[in-house]
């Protein structure tokens, strides 16, 4: 557990009425990166504020009016997405940043142009959420920050959401090395061995990453990787 004077505070205003937790501030890294994490494991100490300074705590019934319960775990999890987390202007910069990326580089992998079947480049889904004034919410869930952003991209850019369909022909030796790759990008629906040896497979995966996939499993095998849309 964190030490008192390590700790962050989270603080909700509601009600008329102050609430704050003491956060370990490792909690940040993992918001930093979009992560879901159980917010009392990492709490300073297991309580609500008022003022956690002077160690006053607000009113049994004004936290159950305010919150609707007295479990500690959903009262940090409400602070922390509805009220502010005290942090330096530095780390929220990064947490930001962080996030942004991860966003950008998600839609970028899963998402393609529907009028020409490509991926867009990053840099092109990262300008057109510029234009757009996108903004992540550090403690959002990125799922609800991703579903912001197309909405914003897609009066800018043609663009959705797609899974593709693909066949790919290896040669036998070549299986062993380029197995992980296959299952990291996608899901082998179906495969069988050729008479001469090879290996066929059938899989779904993001359409954004089908030029990717296949560039990897050509520089595996040396080019004799066949790889077709279905």
């Amino acid at each position: 557990m964190v030490n008192l004077d390590d700790a962050i505070i989270a603080r909700l205003e509601s009600h008329g009425e102050t609430f704050e937790i003491l956060l370990d501030p490792a909690v940040m890294n993992f918001l930093k990166q979009g992560k879901k994490v159980n917010i009392a494991e990492f709490l300073a100490v297991e309580d609500v504020f008022k003022n956690s300074s002077k160690g006053t705590r607000p009113a049994e019934e004004k936290i159950k009016e305010v919150f609707g319960t007295d479990d500690i775990s959903e009262i940090a999890k409400k602070i922390i997405e509805k009220g502010e987390v005290q942090m330096t202007a530095e780390q929220r910069k990064e947490m930001l940043e962080a996030k942004r990326h991860q966003v950008i580089t998600y839609i970028a992998a899963n998402a393609i142009n529907p009028q020409t079947k490509l991926p867009h480049p990053y840099v092109r889904i990262e300008l057109a959420l510029e234009e757009a004034k996108f903004h992540v919410d550090p403690f959002r869930p990125i799922e609800k920050d991703i579903d912001e952003a197309m909405k914003l991209l897609r009066p800018l850019i043609p663009i959705r959401f797609e899974k593709s369909r693909i066949a790919i022909k290896l040669k036998g030796e070549d299986y062993g090395r380029c197995f992980d790759d296959m299952v990291h990008y996608g899901i082998i629906e179906r495969e069988e061995w050729a008479a001469d040896g090879s290996w066929i497979g059938l899989m779904e995966l993001p359409a954004g990453t089908v030029p990717e996939l296949t560039e990897k499993l050509k520089h595996k095998t040396k080019g004799s990787a066949s790889v077709k849309m279905i």
